[in-house]
C-alpha cells in the first residue's frame, strides 16, 4: 500500500536539509575525526550554570508534574518585561505562550492563521522549515527572491508583486538565517507601509537571533504602534543562551491569534515541563554570559570571514547578526551543491548549500561559526587549500 493512506501534505515534504547534513557530518566524523561540521546552528557553549542549577533544583524539589496553562505565570511575566524593556513590545502576559522551542511557536502561529489555500509570503533566502510548516497548514508559500547583488534588501515592489487577495501572512527573520543581515529602519518602514496597505495580512517576525548582533540593534516590528495588532513575535532561549536541547521558545501575539494558537497547544502539547521553565527563568539574569558569548561570536565572525575573503573567487556577506557566514563562490562555474560536495570531499568541511535556503542565482554556502575557534581556523585553512587546488 505504501504511502497511499498517509497525509499527503506531510508525506510530500522535503526532509530538513540542515538536519540531513548535520547527520552526514556526524557520520563522516565517525570515519574521520578531522572532518569539521559547520552545517548546524548549534552553539558550542554550555548552558550557563545558574540556568542548569535552577532546573536541577526544581527537579529535586519534585517539580515534575503537569503545569497547566500557557506557561508559568512568573516566566510569562519575565518574558513580558524583557519584550517591553529590550524590544519596545508591550503585550500583556495573556498574549504570551511558552512553547517547546521557537519552531513550535512558528508552527502554532501558522496553523492559527492559515486556512486551506491561503498564501504566505516568505523572503528568500529563508530558513528551511518555513515552507514545510506552511504546507502542513494547507497554505501556499509565495517566495520573494531578494537580490544578493543588492544585499538582500526588502523592496516595496517585491512585496506588492507577491501579494494577492489570498495573502494572509508574511514571515520575516531578522537577524537572518542564513544571510546574517539585520532589519534596517528603511526596510521596517516598507514593512509597516505594506501591512497598512493590506489589512488582511499578518506579519510573523522570527527574532530568535536578536541578542546576537554586531554593532547594531535588532528592530522588532511589533514595537510599531500602527501595526502592533497584526504582528506575531517569535523568540526563544536556544541561540542566545545556548539552550538548544532544552526546547524553550515563546510567541507573543495579538489576542485573537493567541487564543486560536493556544487551543491547538492544549490539544497537542498540554503544557511545557515545569522544571525546564524554572531553569529558563534564570536566563533573564544571564546578561553577562550572553554578552560574553556574543563577543566570542563576533571574534569568530571576523576571523573566519577575513580568512575566506582572502581566497580568490570567494566573497563573504559580512554578518550583522546571528552566527552564520554566507559565502559566495565564483570558481569554475560550480553550483552550490557541487561546491558543498567538493568541500566535503576534498576539505573535510561540511556546510550548507545556498539552494537549501532558496538562493539559486549564485553559488553560495552557509557556514556556522558557532563552533570552537580552533576548528574555524582549521576549517578556513582546509577550505583555502582545497579551493587553491582548483585555481
Amino acid at each position: 500500500m505504501g504511502g497511499t493512506y498517509m497525509n499527503h501534505r506531510i508525506e510530500s515534504m522535503r526532509p530538513s536539509a540542515s538536519m540531513v547534513l548535520m547527520a552526514k557530518a556526524k557520520e563522516l566524523q565517525k570515519q574521520d575525526p578531522t572532518v569539521i561540521g559547520l552545517a548546524g546552528g548549534e552553539p558550542d557553549f554550555s548552558t550557563p550554570d545558574r540556568i542548569s542549577m535552577a532546573a536541577i533544583r526544581s527537579l529535586s524539589e519534585g517539580y515534575t508534574h503537569y503545569v497547566v496553562g500557557p506557561g508559568l505565570p512568573e516566566l510569562r511575566a519575565a518574558i513580558r518585561k524583557k519584550l517591553l524593556e529590550e524590544n519596545g513590545i508591550d503585550w500583556d502576559e495573556n498574549c504570551i505562550l511558552v512553547t517547546p522551542g521557537g519552531k513550535n511557536a512558528i508552527y502554532l502561529a501558522v496553523q492559527a492563521l492559515l486556512n486551506e489555500g491561503d498564501e504566505a509570503i516568505v523572503l528568500d533566502p529563508a530558513w528551511v522549515s518555513y515552507d514545510p510548516i506552511i504546507q502542513a497548514a494547507g497554505g501556499v508559500t509565495v517566495k520573494v527572491k531578494l537580490d544578493h547583488a543588492k544585499d538582500y534588501k526588502i523592496t516595496s515592489q517585491a512585496l506588492e508583486d507577491a501579494c494577492t487577495n489570498k495573502t494572509r501572512l508574511l514571515i520575516i527573520n531578522y537577524p537572518n538565517n542564513p544571510t546574517g543581515r539585520i532589519l534596517h529602519e528603511d526596510e521596517a518602514d516598507i514593512l509597516e507601509a505594506f501591512l497598512l496597505a493590506h489589512p488582511q495580512v499578518y506579519l510573523l517576525s522570527d527574532e530568535v537571533y536578536e541578542r546576537i548582533v554586531y554593532g547594531r540593534h535588532s528592530i522588532s516590528m511589533a514595537a510599531r504602534p500602527s501595526v502592533r495588532e497584526r504582528v506575531i513575535t517569535m523568540n526563544g532561549f536556544s541561540k542566545s543562551v545556548a539552550m538548544t536541547g532544552w526546547r524553550m521558545g515563546y510567541l507573543a501575539a495579538p489576542k485573537p491569534v493567541y487564543d486560536v494558537a493556544y487551543k491547538l497547544y492544549q490539544h497537542s502539547l498540554s503544557c511545557m515541563s515545569g522544571f525546564l521553565q524554572k531553569g529558563a527563568m534564570e536566563a533573564f539574569r544571564c546578561q553577562r554570559e550572553i554578552e560574553d558569548m556574543r563577543q566570542v561570536y563576533e571574534h569568530r565572525r571576523d576571523l573566519f570571514t577575513s580568512a575566506l575573503d582572502a581566497i580568490p573567487g570567494v566573497r563573504c556577506l559580512k554578518p550583522e547578526g546571528a552566527f552564520y557566514a554566507w559565502v559566495f563562490f565564483d570558481i569554475r562555474g560550480m553550483t552550490s551543491e557541487e561546491m558543498c560536495e567538493y568541500l566535503m570531499e576534498k576539505a573535510g568541511v561540511v556546510g550548507m548549500p545556498g539552494t537549501a535556503y532558496g538562493e539559486e542565482s549564485a553559488c553560495c554556502m552557509r557556514f556556522s561559526f558557532a563552533t570552537a575557534t580552533a576548528d574555524l581556523e582549521r576549517a578556513a585553512e582546509k577550505i583555502t587549500a582545497a579551493l587553491t587546488a582548483l585555481q
